[in-house]
Parts: C-alpha cells; sequence; structure tokens
C-alpha cells in the first residue's frame, strides 16, 4: 500500500480534502447563480484578468479558475495574489550580512507591510514530483527527468503529489498604503483589457490566423450553418461562419469550447473515445471541462463567455457530481489546467510572432503545436491515477460530435 504524505488536521481532513470541500462549495454556487439566469457570462465584466503572483508569474488554469472565481465574489481589483512568507518578505533585503530591513533611497526604513487584521487565505494547488530510480532508490530532479529520451526516463519511477499553498489578494494587504509605488506598478500591469470590435468587422488577429493557416492541432472550418462542433472520427472542428453571430465575443468563445474539446483526442490529452455516449456522466463531465476551459479562455484575451445552450442542461448532472465526488472536481480541474494550457500556449505563441513580424510556416507551425501539446501533456504518464476516467465501450446513438450545437441569437 502506498504511503499516504497528506498532512491531516483536527477535523480529520488533510489540507487537500479542505481545499477540494471550499473549491466545490465555490462552484455549486457559481453554477446556481448562472442557472438562474442563462445570459451571465461565467465571468462578469467586473473579474479580474489572469492570476499573478507578486512576481508577474501566472498562476495555471485550474487555480487561475478558481482564483478568478474568488476574486470575483470578494470584489478584488487586481489579479496578484502572495503567500504570507511572500508578503513579509517585501519588509527586508537579503545581501552578504544576511536579512536586513527594508529602506528607502535616503535610508529611512519602510512602513511595515503586512495582512490585514481578520483576512482568511485562499488554497491553490502546486503538484510536485518525485522521481526515484526503484533499484538504486536515487532520486532525481523532476527538470532533469524530463530532458531524458524514453529509454532513460523508462528506468525511474514518478511520484505526484499536490500540495496546498495559501495565498492572499494583495486587496488583504496594507500594501496601497506602504508601498505606494509598487502599487501603482501593479495596477499599471493589470490594468483590464477588454477586446474590442468595430461595428460588425471584428477580429481576433492570433486566432484568425491560427484558422487561416491551420495552425491548430487540427482544422478549423467555418461553415454556414447552425452547428458547432467537435468531430472525433474527422478529427476537426466545425462552426458556423462568424457573420452568424451576434458578435466576435460570440464566435471566438463558442470557438474556445470546440477547441477545448479537441484538446482531449486520443493522440493529444486523451480523454475522449469515439462511442462517447450522450448524457452519459463522462460526457456530462467532457461539457464541464470544455465549459470552463473556454470561459478562463475567454476571460484571458479580454472577451465575455456565456454559458453554452446545449451545455446548460447538464448543469443539475455537475451539480449532483459536485455534491457527491470530491474526485470529480479535482480530475476535472485537472483536465481544465491541460486543455488551457495547449490553447493559450498556442495562441499566445501566434501572438508573439505576429507581434515579431515572423510568418510561420505551416508546416513549422505544426510541429509546434505537436510540442506545445507534449509539452502540456507530458505528465500524463505519471498522473493517470488522477486522471483516469471509465468509457463506455458500446456504440451509442449519438455521439459527442452530433450534440454540440450553436443556437443564434444567445
Amino acid at each position: 500500500m502506498a504511503k499516504d504524505h497528506k498532512n491531516y488536521n483536527s477535523d480529520g481532513k488533510s489540507s487537500e480534502d479542505r481545499a477540494l470541500d471550499r473549491f466545490t462549495d465555490m462552484l455549486i454556487e457559481k453554477i446556481q447563480t448562472l442557472q438562474g439566469d442563462w445570459k451571465k457570462p461565467w465571468f462578469s465584466e467586473n473579474s479580474t484578468q489572469w492570476p499573478k503572483n507578486l512576481s508577474g508569474r501566472e498562476y495555471n488554469g485550474m487555480n487561475s479558475l478558481l482564483l478568478m472565481m474568488h476574486a470575483e465574489k470578494e470584489g478584488y481589483k487586481l489579479p496578484v495574489w502572495a503567500t504570507f512568507d511572500r508578503i513579509a518578505g517585501l519588509n527586508y533585503t537579503q545581501g552578504k550580512e544576511g536579512r536586513t530591513p527594508a529602506v528607502d533611497k535616503d535610508g529611512e526604513k519602510l512602513p511595515v507591510v503586512s495582512i490585514n487584521k481578520g483576512e482568511k487565505s485562499f488554497p491553490v494547488f502546486i503538484t510536485v514530483f518525485t522521481v526515484v530510480d526503484p533499484e538504486t532508490k536515487e532520486k532525481i530532479k523532476y527538470d532533469d527527468y524530463k530532458r531524458m529520451s524514453e529509454e532513460e526516463r523508462a528506468k525511474y519511477k514518478v511520484y505526484p503529489k499536490l500540495q496546498v499553498y495559501n495565498v492572499f489578494n494583495v486587496a488583504q494587504t496594507n500594501l496601497q498604503e506602504a508601498r505606494p509605488e509598487l502599487w501603482k506598478k501593479l495596477e499599471d500591469a493589470n490594468s483590464p483589457k477588454k477586446f474590442e470590435q468595430a461595428g460588425e468587422q471584428f477580429s481576433f488577429e492570433p486566432v484568425d490566423r491560427m484558422i487561416k493557416d491551420n495552425l491548430w492541432i487540427c482544422p478549423i472550418k467555418e461553415v454556414k450553418g447552425d452547428n458547432a462542433y467537435y468531430s472525433i472520427s474527422r478529427n476537426e472542428i466545425v462552426v458556423p461562419t462568424r457573420q452568424q453571430f451576434i458578435n466576435g465575443e460570440s464566435f471566438y468563445s463558442n470557438l474556445f469550447h470546440e477547441m477545448g474539446h479537441s484538446t482531449g483526442a486520443e493522440n493529444q490529452l486523451n480523454r475522449l473515445k469515439p462511442g462517447q455516449t450522450f448524457g452519459s456522466a463522462e460526457y456530462a463531465r467532457e461539457e464541464l471541462v470544455a465549459e470552463l476551459g473556454a470561459a478562463l479562455v475567454a476571460q484571458r484575451y479580454g472577451m465575455t463567455k456565456n454559458i453554452k445552450e446545449d451545455s446548460a442542461a447538464y448543469l443539475k448532472s455537475w451539480l449532483n457530481s459536485l455534491h457527491e465526488s470530491p474526485d470529480f472536481l479535482k480530475t476535472t480541474l485537472f483536465d481544465v489546467k491541460r486543455s488551457t494550457g495547449m490553447i493559450t500556449q498556442r495562441i499566445d505563441k501566434i501572438a508573439l510572432d505576429i507581434e515579431q513580424g515572423i510568418d510561420t510556416a505551416r508546416s513549422e507551425a505544426k510541429e509546434e503545436a505537436k510540442t506545445d501539446s507534449e509539452t502540456v501533456g507530458q505528465d500524463k504518464p505519471v498522473l493517470e491515477s488522477i486522471a483516469a476516467k471509465a468509457m463506455p465501450k458500446e456504440e451509442p446513438e449519438q455521439t459527442i460530435e452530433e450534440e454540440h450545437h450553436y443556437h443564434r441569437g444567445r
């Protein structure tokens, strides 16, 4: 039996279990709010941008989703988070003589930065990996393991472990008063961005180039009609022409939903199987992965994502699953993380090429897209125990590609 490395609290629950309980309650509350009004977006216009730490490093898709939901609920304006130790560290500098109090340019001691009284932290998940040679018991760094060939990796065992860290939003501190210059810098770096469109003409160039030059992991086809879907058998995305959508945000956010499904292909993140039964628990969970992922990606690029009409029917089953099984939330969030990672990496890479004036060749871009998916999915073999899902073996009457419809006028 594997050794249990969880740290348990006085109530008998581990930090991970307590965090999952909190996430479950939060997601249930969010879905119940949306259930009362299908026109509400996943994130309101007042939501923050993609969450970051004080150093500007972005949180991953799973933590980003939860932090944005929490920030929206609490009304935080800046998407900047830090641990207690990181906040305390602002009061000191590290030099040759050790740690000394932080001072201003005149040598005067700076005001102390601290967490405001009564504020409560919020948990985030960090996955760490222990890599061990079963024969010699030698441990190596995970970064070194990732650089190895498949043959070299075969001799090692990799053990994933979720660790919980507690963070505070900068609004929960006195940072604005104690370090006004730093606060202003954070405000400037995180000013809200909104997707802009002029009249009937709208464009998000990185995605437009992705469609035109076939730079995604599968072809994306704009076809006049009412259906938006990802076809497993043909490995392609079909969406109505953009002129059929009420605005640009609706077109791109619906496309992000189908791109989310495409990341689950067998040769990518391997969530989907041909013949996945419409209406099944697996189908419903895949819809939630695609919905949450699309909401995250849309929010990242300043767009609004509303509930997809045919996804709304699954809200009740999502709520039941959330109530009944913590593992449902864990595996769902894990898949959202990996799916959004693939999408945003590709969009950001194309955006960088555009900024640098690079006209990426189609063949080169396809190879880079494959590399991106391998980078995001490289942990798949060692995390199968976390993300494994039973798929139906019988051929159903309806499959995912047949039931992803876009209804105009929403």
